[in-house]
């Protein structure tokens, strides 16, 4: 598992594109990221998350609420 902003990755590889695939499990949204190494999994990760906090400010909607 990895953390951001309190967002929580879970990480499995994906033997068809060769890449681990990441996705957020505190969230009802969906948040995916991708990377061939544990840092481009953090920088993926880290990627996704800005998008969707500006994609949220961008539509006037409030982030969802992490779940505990």
């Amino acid at each position: 598992m990895i953390e951001y902003k309190g967002y929580i990755g879970v990480v499995d590889f994906d033997p068809e594109i060769d890449l681990f695939h990441g996705t957020v499990i505190n969230i009802n949204d969906v948040i995916t990221f991708y990377g061939a190494s544990v840092s481009e999994l953090r920088e993926g990760m880290q990627k996704s998350i800005e998008g969707y906090i500006k994609f949220c400010k961008e539509q006037g909607k409030y982030q969802k609420s992490l779940l505990r």
